[in-house]
């Protein structure tokens, strides 16, 4: 077991001091997940890549999660950090909406944010294996046999799951309907 696992187990048996040694080790690896996200984000978006990380982790601390391992860590963070970004989204556009008087040019990103997450949380509702591969595939970035190894199961599976989700979530966002 590498240090980063025992740390999270040991976090998850109420050691606060353990995520205190944790963040530093894991802290490259969350920043890379975090500006990949904010990539995707408009120019001038309020959040850093920073501040992303610290509100994915703050979100976290509260929940007692059995962590497996590190990808099951990184994978729940990058769940986190969706999470802040859709609530920040949706702030927006609610300021959008009551803020007439302002001469605001409105940003499509956050509603495709919010378009991309209800057809997530739609597809997680019919199968979480498949919502979960997206977000480790398009947000974290995590290849196909990483994806395999953390989910326990077969590489082709992640292959199938992956080619229909992305389908799928076409169909949902667009309307489109998907050939053949």
């Amino acid at each position: 077991m590498d240090e980063i696992t025992e740390l999270l187990k040991a976090w998850s048996d109420g050691d606060a001091e353990a995520l205190n040694r944790l963040v530093p080790l894991v802290d490259h690896e969350l920043r890379k997940i975090a500006h990949k996200y904010m990539r995707n984000e408009r120019p001038g978006h309020i959040l850093q890549t920073t501040a992303l990380v610290n509100e994915a982790l703050l979100k976290l601390i509260g929940e007692h999660i059995s962590w497996e391992n590190r990808k099951h860590f990184y994978a729940l963070v990058a769940r986190r950090m969706r999470q802040v970004l859709i609530d920040y989204a949706r702030k927006e556009q609610r300021a959008e909406h009551t803020d007439v008087d302002q001469a605001v040019v409105p940003y499509q990103r956050p509603q495709e944010l919010l378009v991309l997450d209800e057809a997530l949380t739609k597809l997680a509702e019919i199968d979480e294996r498949k919502a979960m591969i997206v977000e480790c595939r398009y947000f974290i970035g995590l290849t196909l046999t990483q994806m395999s190894e953390l989910l326990g199961v077969a590489q082709s599976t992640v292959e199938r799951d992956w080619r229909f989700a992305r389908s799928w979530l076409k169909r949902e966002m667009t309307g489109e309907p998907i050939p053949g």
